[in-house]
């Protein structure tokens, strides 16, 4: 974390300057708006955490509910989600009270006797070390409080309005803000309050859940398993025998369904997903009226030779899934496409909808605000085309198709009865097989405006074009201390450079020293010049030098200037830019980087846009160009 660059800082240093719309910020929604969102749930807020930290846009967020949400619903978090939070700034204190899953046991029915259960495996959670962040399980309503003071603390000062639902909304393309939306006030139990006003806006994010209004309204269509599952899912202070009750476990026994048991935050909670069943034609949402007795009462038979005795419910419900994603996330059909620009999105719930084995509905929703946000905000700006917006679209739709069918797949897994298997150790060998998928790290992007092709994949095969950066450690120059590189990268709509040094120390004439001076003075460099938003255009980049030499053999103030660049109201030195290897460390040796150098492009959501040589100026530029191009360029065009 940098502080004290525009001079001391007293008290919380997590705490940013109020600025822009952030200044005496009205507490009403006002009557125009460059973005709405409508919905608080994971996807929502984090479009509205990362955009509340630009303080030139005028961003709000609607709830139906009355007030935050207290407890309930998802609870885990992937190590994605997790890396994800150190941009934002909370990983440690998430992790600090979460319940960190380590290992994962596997329960069946008894060869011997298969109307009770015995444990057979206990599999590793991460055996493949994918990610140095932790799978945690910690309340969706504590994610959704870490966001809240991210945007309160941010220049924004951003808060959700509480108690507003959506009705519908309008476009007119030809109008300065395009998109009419149709609102009204709503007391707890959703009784409307008062008349229905509006508000006008330049875009609109649907992340309403899986009931989405939005979704209705923009044509797009739900695709796939429409015959539910019913689950009961509680959370618990409960008595039991049974051994494995503080560790994660998938526990199927012979005829009477499945229970992913799921230890929760401060040591007793435990949270049990129940399986219901398939759920019968023409229920009409009956099975969400099972009481909870009845859920305590199926989990002990799925249990069966141990008990539970539940002493206390701290939340419960009755939910039905079924395997959906929607055919598209924005409201460009399909006939329309490349002749017109999004303007509205949906998100989380609204687009993909799935079981909870796999518990990927928060971090998957996460990750469409993540993928958003920074789009929205450089086309706002000015910085990027409108064009940008068509690739949210192109990528999660994708990724959610390819959730839906692992999720398919797994769960089809944890319903079948072991005698179906070829291996009886099947279950437990996929789940380890295949743990980079649920972890979040399987994600992997295919050409577009913001993501190259890996015609130079060589350079830095642990780096692969699509894919999210994986940190790795490295020392920094300035006071010698082993960090984490990936952990230096905040969500604040920056790209990132990292340029891989070829083997001259710094100071020295080399591939590092010519690009550097490149990427400081020549009139195509992404850096040089002033953008569309009258900043200079080097504000939006973080550019860093990993030599391959240990910190101790080479001088910081050596490195090219543009590694050190002067910032803040007093134009102090930024001394954090500039990197060796860490002691047992190497990370050149451990991402596969050429000693020959490389430069590796990371978007503002952390995935690698870009792997380039270091002699490659007019890539690194024409890349750039397009993404975000000069505004000569734009004014000549």
């Amino acid at each position: 974390m940098q502080f004290h660059h525009n001079g001391y800082v007293t008290g919380d240093p997590r705490v940013q300057r109020a600025a822009g719309t952030g200044v005496d910020r009205p507490s009403e929604l006002p009557d125009t708006m460059d973005v709405l969102i409508v919905g608080e749930g994971p996807a929502g807020m984090m479009t509205a955490a990362q955009l509340s930290q630009f303080p030139e846009l005028n961003v709000r967020l609607v709830e139906r509910r009355p007030s935050e949400l207290l407890i309930g619903q998802a609870d885990g978090i992937q190590a994605r989600s997790v890396e994800t939070f150190q941009a934002f700034g909370f990983a440690n204190r998430i992790v600090e009270e979460s319940y960190r899953i380590s290992e994962m046991a596997f329960w069946k029915p008894d060869t011997k006797n298969p109307t009770s259960i015995v444990r057979t495996a206990i599999a590793p959670d991460d055996a493949h070390g994918v990610s140095e962040f932790p799978h945690i399980i910690v309340n969706q309503a504590r994610v959704m409080q870490y966001f809240s003071e991210v945007m309160r603390n941010s220049p924004t000062r951003a808060v959700p309005n509480y108690g507003i639902e959506y009705i519908g909304h309008e476009l007119d393309e030809s109008a300065e803000y395009p998109l009419t939306v149709t609102l009204r006030r709503v007391d707890a139990d959703g009784t409307a309050t008062g008349e229905p006003f509006t508000v006008r806006t330049k875009y609109l994010v649907g992340a309403d859940g899986a009931r989405s209004q939005i979704r209705r309204d923009i044509g797009a269509s739900r695709q796939g398993q429409q015959a539910a599952h019913a689950w009961g899912v509680m959370d618990t202070l409960s008595i039991s025998d049974f051994p494995d009750l503080r560790t994660k476990c998938a526990i199927q026994s012979h005829d009477g369904g499945s229970i992913l048991l799921i230890p929760r935050e401060g040591g007793q909670l435990t949270r049990m997903y129940v399986d219901l069943g398939e759920v019968a034609e023409g229920d009409n949402g009956a099975v969400r009226q099972t009481p909870i007795e009845d859920i305590v009462a199926h989990a002990n038979r799925i249990l069966n030779p141990y008990t539970v005795e539940v002493k206390n419910v701290a939340w419960w419900s009755v939910y039905e899934v079924g395997h959906r994603v929607t055919d598209r996330f924005d409201d460009v059909p399909a006939e329309l496409l490349g002749q017109r620009d999004p303007r509205v999105f949906i998100m989380g719930d609204a687009c993909h909808t799935h079981s909870a084995k796999a518990g990927q509905g928060m971090n998957v929703s996460m990750q469409d605000g993540f993928n958003l946000g920074w789009k929205l905000a450089h086309v706002l700006l000015g910085l990027a085309p409108q064009s940008l917006l068509a690739t949210y679209n192109g990528e999660r739709q994708v990724i959610a198709q390819n959730l839906i069918d692992f999720d398919m797949q797994w769960s089809s897994m944890m319903a079948a009865k072991p005698e179906d298997f070829d291996s009886p150790t099947a279950l437990e060998d996929f789940y380890v097989r295949t743990a980079e998928f649920p972890a979040g790290f399987m994600t992997e992007y295919t050409d577009s405006l913001v993501c190259g092709t890996a015609d130079h994949q060589e350079l830095a095969t642990g780096y692969t074009v699509g894919k999210r950066f994986r940190s790795a450690m490295v020392s920094r120059r300035s006071d010698g201390n082993p960090i984490q590189l990936g952990h230096q990268a905040q969500a604040d709509g920056k790209w990132r450079i990292y340029v891989f040094a070829d083997a001259p120390l710094a100071g020295e004439e080399s591939g590092v020293s010519a690009l550097g001076s490149w990427l400081a003075t020549d009139p195509s460099s992404p850096l040089v010049g002033v953008g569309a938003d009258g900043k200079d255009r080097a504000e939006w980049f973080d550019t860093k030098v990993i030599y391959q030499q240990p910190h101790t053999e080479f001088e910081l103030l050596n490195a090219p200037e543009v590694f050190r660049p002067l910032y803040g109201d007093f134009k102090v030195m930024q001394y954090d830019r500039v990197f060796g290897t860490a002691p047992g460390s190497d990370i050149f040796e451990e991402r596969g980087i050429s000693r020959e150098g490389a430069i590796v492009v990371v978007r503002p959501d952390q995935y690698v846009a870009q792997v380039l040589p270091l002699s490659a100026t007019e890539k690194l530029g024409a890349f750039f160009e397009g993404v975000m191009p000069h505004p000569a360029a734009v004014a000549g065009a």
